[in-house]
């Protein structure tokens, strides 16, 4: 399966998983909200990334990954 077979919150968490070590040293601990395999935002909690992305971006797309040493699933909090 290639990059342009992904559904959206693939294509987030593929793109996440590159930034992440750039994202360490400077949001550690911070939640990324993730649109098209871009960083929209970053976020002190889970549940303010989700707000702003219903808010902005309806049900469809968006993901949140948390921004730690390890790489998280969050696939819950995806729309």
């Amino acid at each position: 399966m290639g990059p342009h077979n992904y559904t959206p919150v693939e294509r987030n968490y593929e793109a996440f998983r590159a930034k992440l070590p750039k994202l360490l040293p400077t949001h550690d601990g911070k939640f990324a909200l993730m649109k098209d395999g871009e960083i929209v935002d970053f976020f002190d909690t889970a549940m303010d990334a989700y707000t702003v992305g219903r808010k902005e971006f309806g049900i469809g797309g968006f993901s949140i990954q948390e921004i730690v040493d390890r790489v998280l699933d969050l696939g819950y909090f995806s729309s």
